[in-house]
């Protein structure tokens, strides 16, 4: 059984792959993807050449972590059924062609309990969900027995900082702001404010959330900060991160690392969407078929305009 499958097989460099996929094992489950997405932060990483040597990084390589399709099989042991659709956050079924993250493909084979149902009714909007995930982790803690400091200042408005600002809302928060430099991405907050530094004078502020991915800013976020204060890198940095130890040192400020979303946050954020407290609409701006993956990715990364660019694979069955 073969997957076409995008394949960056060095920086700067994408094709269209027939790959090979491996035997199916009574855990496993076959999806047969209907939309994948493009992540600007980690995947413009993996693009350029400049992604940290995480586990699974090299050339050629699956990239993606946002796939939604549908069980055209399931195994025994799996504990799914066939026609569900299911959030899929990568794969490992590429032989030698390395998966980081490996969603970007036609058909996956992979664990049962690594995929996540969806809700029919959200379509290609589900591949949001380890953004909102991501999001949700930051704040919540990933099931910790204390929620963090929600932000009263979030770093960036792209579709992480949006989706920050939207469960803000959702929990009845609305004393906070939101950063944004570029004016192409200023637009379409609702229920909050979007600013740029330069016209925000506040130097109090308690909880600051960065997800700009910007690693030469720490110090900026540091003298914003109230004494006590925490900024919370929850973005993806590719070079290293310093900052002026006397600032920090006065505020006596705390900086705190957010990691990947465990499966309670997504099922949390499931439940959200659920329950109508949060909503993904307006944050996928952009689809193309899978066909045109080379000028997908470009555009993704080039168009500031362009918050989210989604891959359609419906037509690659």
């Amino acid at each position: 059984m073969n997957t076409l499958a995008v394949v960056i097989d060095r920086p700067e460099h994408l094709q269209l792959s027939h790959l090979h996929l491996p035997a199916v094992e009574p855990e496993d489950v076959i999806v047969e993807v209907e939309w994948s997405g493009i992540s600007t932060g980690t995947e413009r990483l993996i693009w350029t050449g400049t992604m940290p040597m995480f586990p699974g990084m090299g050339y050629p390589l699956v990239p993606g972590y946002e796939a939604v399709g549908r069980v055209i099989s399931a195994g025994a042991g799996s504990s799914r059924r066939l026609g569900q659709r299911v959030f899929v956050p990568g794969a490992r079924c590429f032989g030698e062609v390395k998966g980081l993250f490996g969603g970007s493909a036609s058909r996956l084979v992979v664990p049962g309990a690594k995929v996540v149902p969806v809700d029919e009714k959200l379509g290609a909007q589900a591949v949001l969900l380890a953004l909102a995930a991501t999001a949700y982790h930051s704040v919540a803690g990933g099931g910790q027995a204390q929620p963090f400091t929600p932000p009263d200042l979030i770093v960036g408005h792209g579709v992480l900082g949006r989706l920050l600002a939207r469960m803000n809302v959702a929990a009845g928060i609305t004393d906070f702001t939101v950063w944004e430099t570029n004016p192409k991405r200023a637009e379409g907050g609702v229920g909050y404010t979007v600013v740029h530094p330069d016209d925000d004078k506040r130097r109090d502020y308690k909880a600051i959330y960065d997800v700009s991915g910007d690693s030469a800013l720490l110090d900026s976020l540091i003298a914003r900060l109230a004494p006590g204060g925490e900024v919370v890198l929850a973005g993806f940095y590719a070079k290293p991160l310093s900052l002026n130890f006397a600032p920090a040192f006065m505020r006596e400020a705390r900086i705190r690392v957010a990691a990947e979303w465990k499966r309670p946050d997504m099922l949390a954020v499931n439940a959200l969407l659920a329950d109508g407290r949060l909503s993904l609409d307006g944050l996928l701006t952009h689809s193309e078929p899978a066909e045109k993956a080379g000028l997908a990715y470009q555009q993704a990364f080039t168009d500031a305009g362009c918050l989210k660019m989604v891959l359609d694979w419906r037509h690659h069955a």
